[in-house]
């Protein structure tokens, strides 16, 4: 690892920020008015209805997926960084069902570090998008204090094998295929206090591609999907909710995760974007009185590169699970849509 400390330069050093769910809506609002979907019949999914991915039909068998996502440094290894971030941001086309073609990378450098440093976080980052059979295709670069990188992603979907996050139905079992806990583990990594096993164990888990998760989730009758990422498990799981109209019930005992994760839960140690998500989503959440304060929090512990979140028919959830599992994938049946308003009950 090359010696520079790149999370002490990021303002969000342990955690990909996000702007948060209610400013976003706020400074988009505008835009809804200047595109209202009726005028635009070939965009599948946009601004109307916000999912992992923009989908753009372009003829009855094919769609364009363009997506982008970009953040500090979550550790100091820029090989590593540069991995999860391009992961991270492939993982969209994923959690839509399409394939990734190519890439562009999106960096911002501060100008009193070494290129080499630059060098590694591009040739991470590149690596990952090569073991997604897609290609990097050019990239643009600006001088920035805070360093940051990612990809904007362009791929491929049949427009009627799109997934998103509305369809759930009652009684769909639901599957993630990934642990929780890469924020406080990041962390706690950030604050010295990291055990260098736990610390590896996360880095493999964001840079693990969601490609053969969702390639499995498209031969079961999968109605709903999305990844796991800054707004936590509770977040996304509400956009979910949301746009299917029902309840998911997440059992906190069912959920998996990383080495150290919970113990760092139980110290206290969370990136600051915990908060945020919790402020805010909080009010489409009932939880066990059961559960302690900090396991919680952990629900709403900020993602990085997280799984995919997989609202399945409960007559395919076994076999979707076991494949998953024969895969390679840590993937757990976490819960169940039930019949109620768009919302969250967790259980102990």
């Amino acid at each position: 690892m090359l010696d520079v400390k790149l999370t002490a330069l990021a303002s969000c050093a342990g955690c990909a920020a996000k702007l948060g769910s209610r400013d976003l809506m706020t400074v988009l609002r505008p835009l809804n008015h200047l595109f209202p979907a009726a005028d635009y019949p070939a965009l599948l999914v946009g601004l109307a209805e916000p999912d992992d991915a923009a989908v753009y039909q372009v003829d009855e068998n094919r769609a364009i997926i363009s997506t982008m996502d970009f953040f500090p440094p979550v550790m100091d290894d820029p090989y590593a960084f540069g991995q999860i971030a391009a992961a991270n941001a492939l993982s969209d086309v994923y959690a839509m069902g399409g394939q990734p073609l190519m890439a562009i990378n999106l960096v911002a450098f501060p100008d009193t570090l070494d290129l080499s440093i630059l060098s590694e976080i591009l040739r991470g980052g590149a690596e990952k998008v090569r073991e997604a059979g897609a290609v990097i295709a050019g990239g643009h670069t600006i001088i920035d204090p805070e360093p940051k990188y990612g990809l904007a992603v362009t791929g491929e979907v049949h427009p009627k094998h799109i997934f998103t996050k509305g369809g759930a139905r009652p009684g769909d079992a639901l599957i993630l295929s990934k642990p929780l806990g890469a924020g406080v583990v990041t962390t706690a990594l950030k604050r010295g206090v990291a055990h260098s096993d736990h610390v590896a164990a996360a880095i493999a888990g964001m840079s693990h591609l969601n490609r053969t998760a969702a390639a499995i989730a498209r031969k079961y009758a999968v109605h709903a999907m999305t990844d796991i990422t800054g707004y936590s498990l509770l977040g996304h799981g509400y956009e979910m909710a949301k746009w299917s109209q029902s309840t998911l019930q997440i059992q906190f005992g069912a959920l998996r995760w990383y080495p150290g994760a919970l113990d760092y839960g139980a110290a206290d140690i969370f990136p600051g974007g915990m908060q945020r998500n919790r402020e805010y989503f909080s009010q489409w959440v009932q939880m066990d009185a059961a559960l302690p304060l900090w396991q919680q929090k952990l629900l709403f512990d900020p993602q990085t590169s997280g799984g995919l979140l997989m609202a399945v028919a409960a007559d395919d959830s076994a076999a979707l699970l076991a494949e998953l599992l024969n895969a390679g994938e840590a993937a757990a049946h976490i819960g169940q849509v039930v019949a109620g308003s768009a919302g969250l009950a967790v259980l102990a």
